[in-house]
């Protein structure tokens, strides 16, 4: 995971995940600190959220709640236990096949056999009588195997019902882990590994990669006034207009909080800048309604900074130009589009 804070910010966040461990007698090891800077930071939403209703409800957090909720948002551990036991079922599964298989391949293989003794029967006798038992063993023998094909066509089916089965419950695993739980749309675990695979792909094409970072004006006013069930509301608005606005390779990705970003893979700067503009138009023409008492509650506007990939570079550095080229667009009056190479030319001095 990249960290864009400031030293003063990191400290301050630190500080209060520790301050927070004592009060609760939670042990200040590297994991539970992790979880902590992370809840003050805010920038795993479904994380903050997890540990406010704990919190909330006053409950003590044990060594073992500790470890879960560190494994839960921070490693792979659960998503990897539901793989392991899923490949295992699977292999299960097809070794249960090849069994088949081969109680199929000995059936058809008997049932040749008995086929060319009933021929060499018919052959040697002249008897009528001796001609129709031959046939008759031959019918039941038929019989016989197709009672047994149909066996194993139900075995074969109920085999591969189950491994579709595991397959549905492997991509669903996937998806809740890499969702963020209340817009639906990426979350910050799925958001650091595709930027991580498109700045490699990018590096590798020669082609150009583009950042995106999204934050709601005013939304701390807005959620004081409306309450926190609407602040849900205009973040899945807002994020279904990302999800409307974007196409093919691209990522919309809750980062934190009120901050969403965009990854334009294969998007040079100047025409990310248009999309980024497009966004902040059809956000800024929708109407917040509140559907159960017909009140309409305004506008929300979004600030956008735009940046560009460097290749061979850090990408928090690439995060970090594209964050100041957002708050660069906050001071400059917010609803507006900046892009990294505007951020110099807005800032302002006492020279």
């Amino acid at each position: 995971m990249d960290y864009t804070e400031s030293f003063d910010q990191a400290a301050e966040f630190g500080n209060s995940a520790l301050l927070m461990m004592k009060e609760r007698g939670i042990v200040a090891n590297p994991n539970n600190f992790t979880v902590w800077f992370h809840y003050f930071s805010g920038q795993i939403p479904d994380l903050k959220r997890a540990l406010k209703i704990l919190l909330d409800n006053d409950q003590e957090f044990t060594e073992k709640r500790n470890q879960e909720i560190f494994e839960k948002f921070f490693t792979f551990h659960s998503e990897g236990v539901a793989i392991d036991d899923a490949a295992t079922k699977a292999e299960a599964e097809l070794t249960r096949i090849l069994q088949y298989l081969g109680v199929a391949g000995d059936g058809v293989a008997d049932y040749g056999k008995a086929l060319e003794a009933f021929s060499g029967e018919i052959s040697d006798s002249g008897e009528p009588e001796s001609i129709k038992t031959t046939i008759t063993n031959a019918l039941n023998a038929t019989r016989a195997m197709e009672q047994h094909n149909k066996s194993l066509e139900e075995k074969f089916d109920a085999s591969s019902a189950e491994i579709t089965r595991l397959r549905e419950d492997l991509e669903t695993m996937r998806h809740e882990a890499m969702t963020d739980g209340l817009t639906g749309i990426a979350n910050r675990k799925l958001f650091d590994t595709e930027l991580r695979r498109l700045a490699m792909l990018a590096m590798e094409e020669g082609t150009p990669l583009c950042l995106l970072i999204l934050d709601i004006d005013h939304f701390k006013s807005f959620n004081d006034t409306y309450g926190h069930q609407i602040g849900d509301q205009v973040l899945k608005l807002l994020a279904m207009t990302l999800t409307d606005s974007i196409k093919g390779q691209d990522v919309a990705a809750r980062f934190g909080g009120e901050e969403f970003c965009v990854i334009l893979p294969g998007t040079a700067l100047k025409d990310a800048v248009k999309v980024a503009e497009v966004i902040r138009t059809k956000v800024g023409k929708k109407q917040v309604v509140n559907r159960k008492t017909g009140e309409t509650l305004g506008q929300i506007t979004v600030s956008i900074g735009v940046g560009v990939f460097k290749y061979g570079e850090p990408l928090s550095q690439l995060i970090l130009r594209s964050d100041e080229a957002m708050y660069t667009a906050k001071r400059s009056g917010r609803n507006q589009v900046m892009s990294e190479d505007m951020v110099d030319k807005n800032t302002l001095s006492f020279d």
